[in-house]
């Protein structure tokens, strides 16, 4: 009788070895669309031989962990090189010994409240230790650590490892001022790292840790251009990177120890330095040094100071109305800006918990994001649009009792927003309790911090359709009516309290709402440059102003971007933006995509630009690259209305990109034109004069265009000089003030028709036939009294500052129309006026007042002075809300460059006033305010309660 065949750990390994190379097999299959030619074996190389990229690898593990019933570690995504790798770890793991988190168990957070925010502190370490003495044991972080486990860390124990690390660096000679490179991953003494450099005074820099041990020499090697650059003094970094210390000081003169939190924690000279840490920072000193995605081979590292960081949490704070209510989910990696500054300082100023996670654990499977803020009822998450797209691909058996009612905001940024994402993500979850006003595109850059943008709260996304045609030739974004063919853009909201945006011309001078230039910034929260990076400082600033390198347009207040500036195309007279061409062309089959580069390259034989699309398949047959370039060159038809001159395919991993996935495009023009790539293909003869002609065109017309506007400009004010003096001198002659007024109006109404500046008023009828009124209106510009002497009927006087008594000319000239003034400085003489005018309105007058006392150059609304509204009230006569849209774009505050335009004046309702007191004041205040809100079609900027 035969015996019954025992299994062995032989035969087992061996069958889980040929189920996993099927596993494996099978995938390959369905991310190439094809049989493949190579046999997958246990020693292929996941990334080189199988083209198995960090997407590809998540699929995997989710796989592999469902087909073999096993749970395994997060690090194995990223740590696995080969199949055979990927077995050891399967075979290793115990089921019996796994023990998952059940995520869709509620942890309810109950910290207490905390009764106010460390306002007056100056500096990160004074915030840390605000906490400190208010709340020491309050939790700060809910750490996922790579053992399946949350870590609760308070702010007394982030302190206490934080300076038992700052010690340790001051015992090994770290001296204020000096920088730290951190180059760690999302963990608990990353946290305590940072925090320790702080307190040593020292200035830490960021660095993205390597994916896998492997890639550890070829990482650094990458990085020595940034760690040259920072004149990094101390490393602290994972132990494997210590096998390579002798080969990083060879290469980096200033650095001097290369170490590990372990090895700082257990120091035993730490001790005798601990007097050091009571050396306190100033505001001004460094706080950090952000390198920019991509800036490796060229370092860019912005230098932020504590005031900057501060400034930008508290504005961001402000406009997110963030308290310690709020619980923040985070995934984001620790060495982003968005991540580091946005994420975790944020939560740390306002006391919200953060519950952090590592970028591997959401990598593994997007859906641990959504249900930590299921878990622990997370009200505010960050996070780039990939994000929201990977969450798309989520199978609906792993969203099961999902609750995501609590998500009350989450920050799309990092990297170009997709209107397309949004409405899928928001229309797909809404079953899962996520409201779509919780959506808020967002918009922001290193150089200022962080954040530089935000839409109102409660808002869904606005979606701008913009005429492609006339963005791509003129640079002017008009709404689009065909949804066919338009090009549409997501407003970005608009700037952080005490900070400001323009658009400029490649002349540097401001544009009009709704045309395209170059962003540019200034505010609190920006840089003061790049450190010892003297070229690019000299492009970062224009003055005052900062260049954010993104195209962009304005319109109602919102930032709208549509690319960047050194990206942009001109190809035959179009401007032509990327990122639109390189999705349409990543939603081609057979296209990886997120892979996709469009760029200009310059012809070493025409020296014009051409267009070039760069798109990585798997697929090798050349019938089928074949195919893939013709449907290539339609979509850039389609989508660009220009042929792309040359189409090149290209394998897994041919794109260059950044730390945080964005692509490279000036990398790819560099490969593309050194011959990198491949052969450079010569042109025919057509095809240089085809690529003269398109090079020649743009140059003319941005010619054309500065050389209008500076002859307008010229006309214009050659027409207001003269007519002014002209218009001054009958006004100083004529004794008879009607008569100054029906003249000053018909000049105003000249001086509008000469310069080709259409007039629309409406709402003439609703001014009242007889008897006194107080109009009102918002102020936008110099010209707002001009116009509105030139738009409105009936005779009015102005009130206006005391100042313009000063100056002898503005002085004849107002009290010709009869002009009352207001003391804005002495109370005393203020209440007087007040007096004065409340009389005047009673003799049968009717005023016109600027409630918003003056004007500025950002768009908005500002808050109205109940002086008006006092003087209506006192004198029982109706407020007329006046609302001047138009002024703004043709001259605005801070400029003498007046620009074409059109002008809107819309007349409302009179309100009548309810009666003397100040009650009554405050309600026609608020009632015209918000009439004129809903007219000016530019963001409210008061901050005041009107309730």
């Amino acid at each position: 009788m035969s015996k019954p065949a025992v299994s062995t750990p032989v035969d087992s390994a061996r069958t889980a070895a040929e189920e996993l190379i099927n596993q494996l097999t099978l995938l390959r299959i369905e991310l190439q669309q094809r049989q493949s030619q190579t046999p997958v074996t246990l020693d292929a190389n996941l990334e080189s031989d199988l083209g198995f990229d960090s997407l590809a690898r998540a699929e995997m593990m989710q796989r592999i962990e469902k087909h073999f019933d096993v749970r395994l570690p997060l690090q194995t995504v990223t740590t696995v090189e080969t199949p055979r790798d990927l077995l050891r770890e399967i075979l290793k793991c115990d089921k019996r010994e796994q023990a998952a988190i059940d995520e869709r168990a509620l942890v309810k957070i109950e910290l207490g409240s905390v009764e106010s925010e460390p306002r007056f502190e100056t500096t990160l370490q004074g915030v840390l230790q605000w906490h400190l003495d208010k709340h020491r044991h309050r939790t700060h972080l809910f750490l996922y650590d790579d053992a399946d486990q949350v870590i609760e860390v308070s702010y007394g124990e982030l302190h206490r490892q934080a300076a038992r690390i700052a010690e340790a660096l001051l015992a090994r000679g770290l001296e204020p001022g000096q920088t730290v490179a951190v180059m760690l991953p999302t963990c608990k003494d990353y946290f305590t790292s940072f925090f320790g450099v702080l307190l040593a005074r020292g200035v830490p820099v960021p660095i993205y840790p390597p994916a896998r041990p492997s890639q550890l020499e070829s990482h650094l090697r990458r990085h020595i251009g940034i760690l040259n650059n920072c004149l990094a003094r101390f490393m602290i970094t994972v132990a494997e990177a210590l096998l390579l210390s002798q080969f990083l000081r060879s290469q980096i003169d200033s650095l001097q120890h290369i170490t590990t939190p372990t090895a700082l924690l257990s120091d035993d000279s730490r001790h005798r330095h601990a007097e050091q840490l009571n050396l306190q920072p100033q505001h001004t000193d460094t706080c950090m040094l952000q390198y920019t995605s991509g800036s490796t081979g060229n370092p860019k590292g912005v230098i932020l100071s504590h005031d900057n960081v501060l400034a930008n949490i508290r504005c961001v704070g402000q406009a997110l109305e963030i308290s310690a209510e709020d619980i923040v989910v985070s995934w984001l990696p620790l060495y982003h800006d968005m991540g580091l500054i946005g994420a975790w300082f944020g939560s740390l100023y306002f006391a919200a918990p953060l519950v952090v996670m590592s970028p591997l654990r959401f990598l593994s499977n997007p859906g641990h994001w959504l249900w930590a803020v299921h878990r622990y009822r997370g009200t505010i998450s960050p996070a780039p649009n990939f994000a929201y797209e990977l969450c798309l691909r989520l199978e609906e058996k792993h969203l099961e009792g999902l609750d995501l009612s609590s998500w009350r905001l989450t920050l799309n940024g990092a990297e170009p927003v997709s209107p397309n994402t949004i409405a899928r993500f928001s229309q797909r979850f809404s079953r899962y309790g996520f409201r779509p006003d919780a959506m808020a595109p967002v918009y922001g850059l290193a150089e200022s911090s962080v954040g530089l943008a935000f839409p109102p709260l409660g808002r869904r996304p606005l979606i701008d359709s913009i005429e492609r045609s006339a963005l791509q030739r003129y640079g002017r974004a008009i709404p689009s009516t065909c949804v066919d063919g338009a090009i549409e853009c997501v407003a970005l909201g608009q700037p952080l309290p005490g900070h400001e945006v323009r658009i400029v011309d490649a002349a540097g001078r401001e544009l009009p709402e709704r045309e395209e230039g170059e962003l540019q910034f200034r505010g609190p929260s920006c840089t003061s440059g790049y450190f010892r990076n003297p070229e690019q400082n000299a492009r970062l600033f224009d003055g005052s102003w900062l260049n954010s390198g993104d195209r962009a347009y304005l319109a109602g207040g919102e930032i709208y971007i549509t690319g960047r500036s050194k990206d942009i195309i001109i190809r035959a007279g179009r401007n032509i933006h990327p990122f639109e061409l390189e999705d349409a062309v990543g939603n081609i089959f057979g296209v990886r995509k997120g892979c996709v580069a469009v760029f200009a390259a310059t012809d070493n034989r025409s020296k014009t630009e051409k267009l070039i699309v760069l798109a990585e398949t798997r697929l090798t047959s050349p019938q089928q690259q074949w195919s893939l370039r013709e449907a290539i060159k339609q979509c850039a038809l389609d989508v660009a209305g220009i042929a792309a001159d040359d189409v090149v395919i290209a394998p897994p991993h041919t794109v260059p990109k950044t730390s945080s996935g964005k692509i490279r495009r000036s990398a790819c023009r560099e490969l593309y034109e050194r011959g990198l790539l491949f052969k450079q293909q010569r042109s025919v003869f057509m095809q240089l004069v085809r690529l003269g002609l398109s090079a020649l065109w743009p140059q003319l017309w941005k010619t054309w265009r500065n050389l209008r506007d500076l002859l307008y400009a010229g006309y214009s004010w050659s027409l207001m000089v003269i007519m002014s003096c002209v218009c001054w001198t009958l006004v100083a002659i004529i004794p008879v003030s009607s008569l100054c007024w029906r003249l000053v109006q018909t000049f105003a109404r000249t001086l509008l028709r000469l310069t080709g500046t259409p007039l629309k008023v409406r709402g003439v009828e609703q001014l009242p036939v007889s008897g006194p009124m107080i109009m009102v209106a918002n102020h936008s510009s110099y010209i707002d009294g001009m116009v509105l002497m030139a738009a409105l009927p009936h005779p009015f006087s102005f009130v206006a500052k005391a100042e313009f008594k000063k100056n002898i000319f503005t002085h004849i000239f107002l009290s010709r129309l009869k002009t009352e003034y207001v003391e804005r400085f002495d109370t005393q003489k203020g209440i007087d006026d007040a007096h004065r005018i409340v009389a005047a309105s009673q003799d049968g007058r009717s005023l016109l007042f600027f409630p918003e006392g003056t004007f500025y150059r950002m768009p908005g609304l500002h808050g109205f002075h109940l002086g008006a509204f006092i003087v209506a009230a006192e004198a029982g006569i109706p407020v007329v809300p006046v609302t001047v849209v138009g002024t703004r774009s043709i001259l605005r505050g801070g400029t003498w460059f007046p620009r074409r335009g059109a002008i809107d004046i819309a007349i409302g309702s009179p309100i009548t006033p309810t009666g003397q007191n100040w009650n009554a004041a405050l309600d026609l205040r608020n009632k015209a305010r918000k009439i004129i809100l809903g007219h000016c079609g530019e963001p409210d900027l008061d901050v005041r309660d009107h309730s």
